[in-house]
């Protein structure tokens, strides 16, 4: 039996099915994340009902949805007749979820959900069944088969309505305006909470450990003082203190292979002029993307007036495992 084969043909299978769900979106998306997006904005919620596998999904979305600040709760269908419909508020909006459609415990709770004058949006594989007639929205979660070779176990299924709700909650994220800082707000702890909550400040090289020289500072002491300092390179002043241009080793070897005597040169005439540089309230993540943008290994960082106040090295971010 060739598994890799096999478990190609899932993979490939579940593929085809997610294509068929993005080429099919409508308007009742849109709506959907309007009616999640109004409810949070009231300070309402999301209530998520599921039984079985949708119950299994129910709970991953939810959590994701709680993650980026969209507040959502999973109301156990069965307890809910039993007093947990007691979490259940007007203007709430409820994500039923039920591949069938027809799941007994969920219609049979679904009168009791409209008593609260909540928005239902159904997410369901048969736009005709008793769960889409009931439901104020509906999300297509249809396939056309299963990834199980007896085209019996939920896998498709499954995996449409995660994606579909993923969708959703990303969209609605959008939507709201949820940005990193509130992101990790909610994730303090771990590697996420830790780099999203970092400044640049926090992890640069202050004035007192930089190598720092002015324009007519000849070549050969600004690197007795990179040397000094450990650093790749050298944060070059002007006149008023400003922030002339950075010389890097790099430009060093580049103009050394230019040829000439370099040792009394002044680093003016081989800094980089108008380096990037960054302010030191910025998110160390900010300094990430611009690493990677321009593909340097140093930042200099600078106050509200241009003046250098520290230099970011990627030794740094490593160090405090930010990368």
């Amino acid at each position: 039996m060739d598994y890799l084969e096999k478990a190609k043909r899932v993979i490939a299978l579940e593929v085809d099915e997610l294509e068929r769900l993005s080429g099919r979106l409508a308007d009742s998306f849109c709506e959907a994340v309007d009616a999640c997006k109004q409810a949070i904005d009231t300070q309402r919620k999301i209530v998520v009902v599921g039984v079985g596998k949708s119950g299994n999904i129910g709970y991953k979305i939810a959590a994701t949805l709680n993650s980026t600040g969209a507040t959502a709760v999973v109301l156990h269908s069965q307890n809910a007749l039993h007093g947990d419909l007691g979490l259940v508020q007007p203007g709430d909006v409820v994500l039923a979820m039920s591949q069938s459609g027809e799941t007994r415990e969920l219609l049979d709770l679904l009168p009791y959900l409209r008593r609260f004058e909540v928005t239902v949006i159904g997410f369901t594989g048969k736009s005709d069944s008793s769960l889409a007639r009931h439901s104020d929205i509906v999300l297509d979660s249809s396939v056309e088969r299963e990834a199980c070779p007896l085209n019996l176990a939920p896998t498709s299924s499954s995996t449409v309505m995660l994606v579909l709700g993923d969708a959703l909650a990303m969209v609605l994220l959008e939507a709201r305006g949820f940005r990193g800082e509130d992101f990790a707000e909610l994730h303090p702890n771990g590697h996420l909470g830790r780099i999203l909550l970092t400044r640049v400040s926090d992890v640069m090289r202050d004035v007192k450990h930089i190598a720092l020289v002015d324009e007519a500072t000849p070549i050969s002491q600004a690197l007795r003082r990179m040397t000094d300092h450990r650093a790749g390179a050298a944060v070059v002043l002007g006149s008023h203190g400003g922030l002339a241009g950075v010389f890097t080793h790099g430009d060093f070897v580049r103009a050394f292979q230019q040829g000439g005597s370099l040792a009394n040169a002044p680093v003016a005439e081989h800094m980089t002029r108008n380096p990037i540089s960054i302010q030191g309230q910025k998110l160390a993540t900010e300094a990430l993307q611009l690493l990677d943008k321009h593909r340097i290994d140093d930042l200099i960082v600078v106050d509200g007036e241009g003046r250098p106040i520290g230099l970011l090295d990627t030794q740094d971010l490593s160090r405090m495992k930010l990368i």
